[in-house]
C-alpha cells in the first residue's frame, strides 16, 4: 500500500520515518526530482488526473480536476493549503501520517505547488495536535537544510516553501473556506461561494486545497504512475483508502485498503478483529460521525464511494465507528447531535438554531419526557436545515439522525416510552 505500510514497516523496527535520511532509504525524495527533470506543470496535473485519484477528506472529488481548474494565466501568486484540521469524528489517519511520515506530505504538498505553479504550500494543523506540528515543523526545518524546500530546487527554477500554521481547534475549519479564513487571521466561518477557492482562496488567490491523505499520496503515483494507481480499485473508486476504526472492535485502529475490494464485514472481522465475544453489529458510521449510519443487513457492502452511496451513505473520511448491540442508537445520536451543535460557528440561523432544537427534543426523548409529537417536531426541522446553510456542517448534524430514525425504529419507539437508560462503563477487553 503506498501510504502506511511503509510507516508501519519502519514502527514494527522501532524507527519512525521522522528524518530525511529515514525517508529517504525508505524509497522517498524520488518522484519530486523525477517531476523537475521529465515534465511540465500540466503533464503533471494530467498524470493525476490520469490516476482518478479522489480527494479523501471526505467530498472525494476527483483531485487532477481539481487541480485544473486553477486559472493558468492568474497575475497573482497561487498557494497549495494542505488541509490538516482532522476533526471530524472518528478520524485519525492523518494523523498518524503527519506523525511517523511527514516527509512524504511534504514531497507530496511540492509536488501539487508544481503542478499548479505555486509559490508556497502553507499545512493548517489543527490545535490539538501539537506533538504532530512540532513534528512537521522539525521536517520543514530538515528539508529546507537539505535543499528541498526553498529556491531552485534540485537545480531547477522551481522555487517552493512550505510553513506549518496551527489553527485553534475548531471543526468548521475543517470546511475550506472556513480554514482559508482562519489562514488569513479572521474568525473561521464559511465563505459564500462562488468565488471558489480555486479562483479566489487564500488572500483572494488561486488556491489548491486538499487533506493530508490526499497530498501523501501523490509521490507514490508519481512515482509507479497514473497507470499503477488508477489499475487499484474499481473504475469510479481508484486507489487504496485508509479507514479508521473505533468503537466496539478488538482491534482499534488505521486500515489501509484497495477501495472495492473489502467489504465492510471484512474490514471489521478480520481486520479490526471483530466485536466482543457474543455481540452483534448495531450500527457503523463508515466515513465518520456526519455520514449516515449503516445497519447489521449492510455488512457485505463493498467499501467504496459508489457502492457506500448506493447503500445510503458515504465514504466520508473513512472515520468507520462500530457500535455493537450494547450500545444505543438514540443516546449516540443526541451526542453527535451535541457535538455539531456546539461546534456550528453561528454564522447561519438555521445551523445555529437549529441544531439547538435537535438537541434539546433529542435530550428530551433520551430522559423519557417526550411523546409522539416531540418525534415529529424532530423530523420536521430536518427541512428548514438542510440545504439552507453556506457550508455541510448542518447537513452532517441532519443526516445521521434521519438516518437512524428509518433504520432503527424499534429503539427510538422504545426510547419515547422508557427512555434511555445511563450505559455501564465498558471495562477493557484484551485481544
Amino acid at each position: 500500500m503506498p501510504l502506511l505500510n511503509s510507516v508501519y514497516r519502519q514502527r514494527e523496527a522501532g524507527k519512525p520515518l521522522v528524518t530525511l535520511d529515514d525517508y529517504r532509504a525508505a524509497g522517498g525524495y524520488q518522484a519530486l526530482p523525477k517531476v523537475l527533470a521529465e515534465m511540465d506543470p500540466d503533464d503533471l496535473q494530467y498524470e493525476f488526473m490520469r490516476s482518478g485519484l479522489r480527494g479523501r477528506g471526505g467530498a472525494g472529488f476527483p483531485m487532477g480536476k481539481k487541480a485544473s481548474f486553477l486559472p493558468k494565466d492568474s497575475q497573482r501568486p497561487k498557494y497549495v493549503v494542505c488541509n490538516a484540521d482532522e476533526s471530524e469524528p472518528g478520524t485519525f489517519k492523518d494523523r498518524e501520517i503527519m506523525e511517523f511520515n511527514p516527509f512524504q506530505l511534504l514531497e507530496g504538498i511540492t509536488l501539487a505547488g508544481y503542478a499548479i505553479g505555486a509559490v508556497r504550500g502553507y499545512i493548517y494543523i489543527r490545535g490539538e495536535y501539537e506533538h504532530q506540528a512540532r513534528v512537521l515543523d522539525r521536517a520543514v526545518a530538515e528539508a529546507r537544510a537539505a535543499g528541498l524546500l526553498g529556491t531552485g530546487l534540485f537545480k531547477s527554477t522551481f522555487d517552493f516553501d512550505i510553513t506549518v500554521y496551527r489553527g485553534a481547534g475548531a471543526y468548521i475549519c475543517g470546511e475550506e473556506t472556513a480554514l482559508l479564513e482562519s489562514l488569513e487571521g479572521k474568525r473561521g466561518q464559511p465563505r459564500l461561494k462562488p468565488p471558489f477557492p480555486a479562483v479566489a482562496g487564500l488572500y483572494h488567490s488561486p488556491t489548491l486545497i486538499n487533506n493530508v491523505e490526499t497530498l501523501a499520496a501523490l509521490p507514490p503515483i508519481v512515482e509507479k504512475g497514473a497507470d499503477w494507481y488508477a489499475g487499484l480499485g474499481t473504475e469510479k473508486s481508484p486507489g487504496t483508502k485508509i479507514f479508521c476504526v473505533s468503537g466496539h472492535v478488538m482491534r482499534p485502529g488505521n486500515y489501509e485498503i484497495v477501495l472495492g475490494e473489502t467489504t465492510l464485514r471484512e474490514l471489521i472481522f478480520v481486520h479490526a478483529g471483530g466485536l466482543r465475544p457474543g455481540r452483534r453489529v448495531k450500527a457503523v458510521w463508515v466515513g465518520g460521525s456526519s455520514v449516515p449510519p449503516l445497519g447489521e443487513q449492510h455488512l457485505d457492502t463493498p467499501l467504496d464511494y459508489e457502492a457506500l452511496a448506493a447503500a445510503g451513505t458515504m465514504l466520508g473520511s473513512g472515520g468507520c465507528i462500530v457500535m455493537d448491540d450494547s450500545g444505543s442508537v438514540v443516546r449516540t445520536t443526541l451526542r453527535l447531535v451535541t457535538f455539531y451543535r456546539h461546534e456550528s460557528c453561528g454564522k447561519c440561523s438555521p445551523c445555529r438554531e437549529g441544531t439547538s432544537w435537535m438537541e434539546k427534543l433529542l435530550q428530551r426523548i433520551v430522559d423519557g419526557q417526550a411523546g409522539p409529537d416531540d418525534l415529529e417536531m424532530l423530523k420536521a426541522l430536518f427541512g428548514r436545515i438542510s440545504g439552507r446553510t453556506l457550508c455541510p456542517l448542518a447537513e452532517g448534524a441532519v443526516g445521521p439522525v434521519r438516518t437512524a430514525l428509518e433504520l432503527f425504529p424499534d429503539d427510538w419507539a422504545d426510547a419515547l416510552e422508557n427512555g434511555v437508560p445511563v450505559p455501564e462503563p465498558m471495562l477493557p477487553v484484551s485481544s
